[in-house]
């Protein structure tokens, strides 16, 4: 039976950029991203991943 965890990258080059948006994204909506994000409700840490694909989702629809 094979692993197929949907977290990882699979450009491995961007991981430095997703990091850098999410950080971005999370200040910009006030959640306090840091090294540990364990005191972080699921609520926040959701709220900056759907935020993230809003936006990714909106700049792949501008740019076709």
């Amino acid at each position: 039976m094979s692993n197929n965890y949907s977290n990882t990258t699979l450009v491995p080059e961007a991981k430095n950029g997703l990091s850098k948006f999410k950080t971005e994204v999370a200040s910009e909506m006030g959640v306090p991203f840091k090294d540990y994000n364990g005191d972080l409700s699921s609520k926040q840490c959701g709220s900056v991943g759907g935020e993230m694909v809003k936006r990714m989702v909106k700049q792949y629809e501008n740019n076709i």
